[in-house]
């Protein structure tokens, strides 16, 4: 199996502006100079971390959703990235991961932060995805579900296979918990053997929160390949498939995992 190119974009985000937030994501996502298989983009990227719910909210396939298959396919890469999501009157913290063909796959936030009391205006998703890329399969999740390890557990299907091989968490975590993403982040790789990366963003929001980035690529040994420290910037990091099958023979912990049934 082929090692997996991914490429991160950690940027300020102009507050519940979603067409100068895709024009300015449109402009980073060209500057990316190499071929890559995959682009992260933050939390509610054409927005900003907002409850501004009934004005900023769209039918799940309209114009964020269409500027992200635009984008997949001009790149011939895989783009994901959340945004607010009205279906059928409910209103959805969606990551997206659309592929150059058109096609996708989709998670809903399940654990809302109750703090901006977004379980006012939000539903929480029911169901964590699973998506492949390249014979790599990757868990999307968003911001708050980094706290809750039970979600994010790896399940394993037998004795050498996996759930999946990549974490993924987009978000918008503030200055003042910043100690706790970045280790959790690393827990969440070294707990369940896994690449686990992480996407923040950076600036202040409509609501006087700081987000200081530390968007990361940590390894299955809890260690960082990559880290975008504090500034907007961009990075492609080469993960090995080599070097994560070898790791997980070689330390077949999951063999002893607990496991636990989602009701």
């Amino acid at each position: 199996m082929k090692d997996l190119k991914i490429s991160i974009i950690q940027s300020d985000l102009y507050w519940e502006n979603i067409e100068a937030n895709l024009a300015n994501f449109e402009e980073k996502i060209w500057a990316i100079p190499d071929q890559t298989d995959l682009i992260i983009l933050p939390e509610m990227f054409s927005t900003g971390f907002t409850m501004n719910v009934v004005k900023l909210s769209e039918p799940p396939y309209f114009k964020t959703f269409r500027w992200m298959v635009q984008m997949a396919d001009q790149k011939k890469a895989v783009i994901m990235g959340s945004y607010i999501v009205n279906e059928k009157d409910n209103y959805f913290n969606r990551l997206y991961a659309v592929y150059p063909d058109g096609t996708y796959r989709y998670y809903d936030k399940k654990h809302l932060f109750a703090l901006g009391k977004e379980q006012d205006f939000f539903k929480p998703g029911e169901e964590k995805t699973i998506i492949i890329i390249k014979g790599w399969n990757i868990c999307p999740l968003i911001c708050y579900d980094l706290r809750f390890p039970v979600w994010s557990r790896l399940n394993p299907n037998g004795p050498n296979l996996f759930e999946y091989d990549i974490l993924i968490y987009i978000a918008s975590w503030p200055k003042m918990r910043i100690n706790s993403w970045d280790t959790l982040l690393s827990a969440r790789a070294i707990e369940n053997q896994s690449y686990c990366i992480g996407v923040n963003r950076i600036g202040i929001d409509g609501n006087d929160l700081e987000y200081p980035g530390h968007s990361v690529v940590y390894d299955f040994f809890g260690d960082q390949q990559n880290h975008l420290g504090t500034t907007a910037d961009i990075c492609t990091t080469r993960l090995s498939r080599e070097g994560l099958d070898l790791f997980r023979s070689n330390f077949p912990f999951q063999k002893e995992a607990d496991f636990f049934n989602f009701c």
